[in-house]
């Protein structure tokens, strides 16, 4: 028995509660050892630097958690400026700045360890990091659909088993190889084996944050990826029940029976209790309300509940929130509030103490410190580990004939480690073999000096960690490696707009006559919904140009971690994203139109910035000809995610885009929506009107805007006019364009020469500023005592003369409808007519 009092202070007095307990315990229950200590705690609060008392900010244990949060989210800021251009993802330098911090290099000098991370500092930091990863399990158990495990394809569940069970068997191999080198802990069945399992297993919230950084969660490997890391998820949840089971038999058969009697009740509660609860507060919001404040404060305390349970039950402390959040339903209202809610602190405030926790048991000085022999066994057992499950899941990708970068751009990210590894390693550390651990806790309050002592007795029996500061060290090592090597190379190898690269021409202008005009028709709110009906409708499908239209409803991923990409003929619906009343407006239109018109519906679910992604696939899988989007001025709640995805659709689009400024009333079809009107609303919708203008700059958006107006031109009560503008004495114009412009227009007016419903004329301007005051002029002037033009079509910018536009840059807001759309568009040109800006399809590859 050891005795240690390294404070000496008159004001420690004898216990009689310590001495009468020392009277009860028996001599035979203490096995090890006896460590007696008395250490001094620090004050919780300082008494300030004027205080005339010379109270140091160090002595305050509050004041040094606040400077140890500044320090690692400022050191993180810092290497994430430093880090972004070479593609690293922000959780290697969250593991960086935690090591920096800890004794691997700051802590390592006596000032910094003495002043800014002591013992009573570090033990709160390591509270409140194990704090950090409880909610972040738990976020992503709400965000995460077990469901998807039952969607998973034959491809999906097999390439993951492969990449599991391989890597995990030669691990296992290996470290049977090396047994004899190893510690007493390490070396045990039960440590191998689920050490061993790790490395076979990818968890779905380290994939999903790193593939979210990289834009990658709605490509096609991306979706793979998701699908399979869930699989790997559902393995390794029940592989740390086995190995908790499996180390509570090594101290007796009962202790390994009452943990499962243990898990099998904390189970069902969550299952027939919790679950049943959740579902009945998500189904009794009213759509578009918030969840009740109580009802999410009740939620947040049961994951501390939930993670005091499972880890005085000996299970690990992570299982309990995790298993809270999987009995959530993901998506709004209940998951998205729950992540909204608990997103910020978690993110910006625990998550970096736990980074900061990892840190201070990283030391790569106690790697130095001990003989290689104690570290080999395991660095071969990561080497094994890391290296086969690359190996194995690409070679299972040449099985299913995936390409050769989608196979390797998978297993990179398939190897990806991260939180969820680290967890693991905290758990390996904090994990102890104990018949008997006593431990006694007494508090004195020396009130004269107002500072305060404490007294802990421990009584620890066969007390060993399964791995050690220097092996911790090993594996967070490799795995900061690992994955800040591998992240990049995935952005190298792993296009996911190659796809949509095509070197056909899917445009208007060059649409087979006679066949099915295929368009994609995107809805992104209910105020879209009338402008974009009436396009369709005045774009005139008849029996020569029936119209095949892809109807896609975008939701905003909140609450929720996997994408959504469903198609109505083959899936249902889902309940948290109806928008029924808009199909039936549809379907009614379609009923009007007859077999002129063909509709299709899906609905996405998608983060705003990878939309484009799912909105180009349908694109290229139905060989649409155009995509129709909205875009709203101002006073929209979404405005930036209509930029978001407009912009990179026009960048990415395998055809030709239109971009519909609606600048009519939105009333009727939300009048609509209340009354369920179905029946009678496509007869009620308000059209745009008869009187259409189309603006000609020449180049290739004007042609196609030019071949779309002769579609118009085409109904019977339609009246166009068609101005084109021409550069004085030709300057700035480029031979071929000009040649170009000029046989379409010669096209079109043989072709509408005795349509007397059909005006065309040209104007000649010198700059940017003539051609507006022309189009000011159009307006006010030619409208022969008629009221304005009720639509303005338009060529976006490709091929225009620059002399045309000249001085004009300035006045733009919107660089994707262009300079002329974007003036035609705003509140200072006077027109209540909506605006169609039409982008031509880029040939590439």
């Amino acid at each position: 028995m050891t005795r240690v009092f390294p404070i000496h202070d008159h004001h420690i007095r004898h216990s009689r509660t310590l001495i009468q307990s020392l009277k009860h315990i028996d001599d035979d229950s203490i096995a090890t050892s006896l460590a007696l200590s008395c250490q001094s705690m620090q004050e919780f609060r300082a008494g300030g630097l004027f205080n005339g008392g010379g109270n140091n900010h160090t002595a305050s244990t509050f004041s040094l958690l606040m400077l140890d949060l500044i320090l690692i989210i400022v050191v993180t800021r810092i290497l994430r400026i430093l880090f972004k251009p070479l593609k690293q993802p922000e959780l290697v330098c969250q593991m960086m700045g935690g090591i920096i911090l800890g004794p691997s290099v700051l802590g390592r000098h006596g000032w910094f360890k003495h002043n800014v991370m002591p013992e009573a500092a570090e033990f709160l930091v390591k509270n409140l990091g194990i704090m950090g990863f409880m909610f972040f399990v738990f976020i992503y158990g709400v965000k995460c659909d077990p469901t998807m495990l039952k969607k998973s394809g034959k491809m999906h569940l097999y390439t993951a088993l492969v990449g599991i069970s391989i890597p995990s068997m030669l691990t296992f191999l290996v470290s049977l190889y090396m047994r004899k080198n190893m510690d007493k802990e390490l070396s045990r069945i039960a440590s191998l084996g689920v050490i061993s399992a790790y490395f076979g297993i990818t968890t779905f919230p380290v994939v999903h944050n790193i593939l979210k950084e990289l834009n990658l969660i709605n490509s096609h490997v991306g979706r793979m990826a998701l699908s399979m890391a869930l699989i790997g998820d559902a393995i390794g949840t029940c592989s740390i029940v086995v190995f908790e089971a499996g180390k509570h038999g090594e101290t007796g058969t009962k202790h390994a029976i009452w943990y499962t009697i243990s898990l099998v009740l904390v189970l069902m509660f969550i299952m027939f209790c919790v679950r049943p609860t959740m579902m009945w507060i998500h189904k009794n919001t009213p759509e578009g309300h918030p969840v009740e404040q109580s009802y999410v404060v009740v939620i947040l305390l049961g994951v501390f509940v939930l993670g005091f349970v499972t880890d005085m039950l000996g299970m690990a402390i992570a299982n309990g929130p995790l298993w809270l959040g999987l009995v959530i339903p993901d998506g709004p209202p209940l998951g998205a509030t729950i992540v909204e809610k608990s997103k910020t602190i978690m993110t910006d405030f625990l998550l970096p103490f736990s980074f900061l926790m990892v840190g201070t048991h990283t030391d790569v000085f106690a790697m130095s410190e001990i003989d290689w022999s104690h570290l080999e066994p395991l660095f071969f057992m990561v080497l094994t580990g890391y290296l086969t499950k690359f190996f194995s899941t690409w070679v299972a990708t040449f099985y299913w004939q995936l390409p050769f970068r989608d196979g390797l751009a998978l297993s990179l990210m398939m190897s990806l480690r991260g939180q969820m590894e680290l967890i693991m390693f905290v758990h390996f550390m904090d994990k102890k073999v104990t018949k008997l651990h006593y431990v006694y806790l007494i508090q004195l309050f020396a009130f004269q000096l107002n500072s305060s002592l404490y007294l802990s007795l421990f009584f620890v029996c066969m007390q060993t960690q399964i791995i050690k500061i220097p092996g911790f060290t090993l594996l967070v090592l490799m795995t900061a490696v690992l994955t800040a090597t591998f992240t990049p190379l995935i952005s190298i190898v792993y296009d996911p707009t190659r796809p949509y690269i095509v070197n056909q021409r899917r445009n208007i202008q060059h649409h087979l006559p006679n066949t099915k005009l295929s368009m994609v028709l995107c809805i992104q709110d209910d105020e879209s919904i009338n402008g974009l009906i009436n396009v369709l409708d005045i774009s005139n499908p008849n029996p020569n140009r029936p119209f095949i239209v892809h109807t896609v409803r975008l939701f905003e991923l909140v609450g929720r971690a996997s994408p959504l990409f469903i198609d109505h003929d083959n899936q249902e619906m889902p309940s948290n994203y109806q928008w029924m009343h808009i199909v039936n407006v549809l379907r009614r239109y379609q009923e009007l139109k007859g077999k002129f018109v063909e509709l299709k519906f899906f609905t996405v679910v998608s983060l705003k910035q990878m939309m484009f992604q799912d909105i180009c696939l349908i694109a290229l899988e139905n060989e649409a000809s155009l995509i129709i989007l909205p875009f709203k001025k101002k006073h929209v709640y979404n405005k930036g995610m209509i930029h978001t995805i407009n912009s990179q659709v026009l960048n990415h689009a395998p055809c030709s885009v239109g971009i519909l400024v609606d600048k009519g009333s939105n009333n009727l079809i939300e009048m609509m929506t209340a009354a369920r009107n179905i029946a009678a609303a496509p007869s009620s919708l308000r059209r745009f009107g008869r009187r259409y203008a189309m603006l000609f700059l020449g180049g290739a958006d004007a042609r196609e805007a030019l071949v779309y107006a002769d579609m118009i031109a085409a109904n019977q009560d339609a009246s166009l006019t068609v101005i084109r503008f021409l550069s004085a004495n030709y300057v700035g114009d480029k031979e071929r364009e000009k040649k170009l412009d000029d046989g379409i227009v010669t096209w079109f007016w043989v072709k509408n020469e005795t349509n007397n419903r059909v005006k065309y004329r040209e104007v000649v301007v010198k700059n940017g500023e003539e051609t507006i005051a022309s189009i000011l002029a159009m307006n006010n002037n030619d409208n022969d005592g008629d009221e304005d033009y009720d639509l303005w079509i338009v060529g976006r910018k490709q091929g225009i003369n620059p002399v045309l536009l000249t001085g004009l840059s300035e006045w733009s807001e919107s660089e994707e409808l262009g300079l002329i759309g974007d003036y035609i568009a705003s509140e200072d040109f006077p027109s209540s007519g909506s605006v169609l800006v039409i982008h031509q399809q880029i040939v590439r590859g």
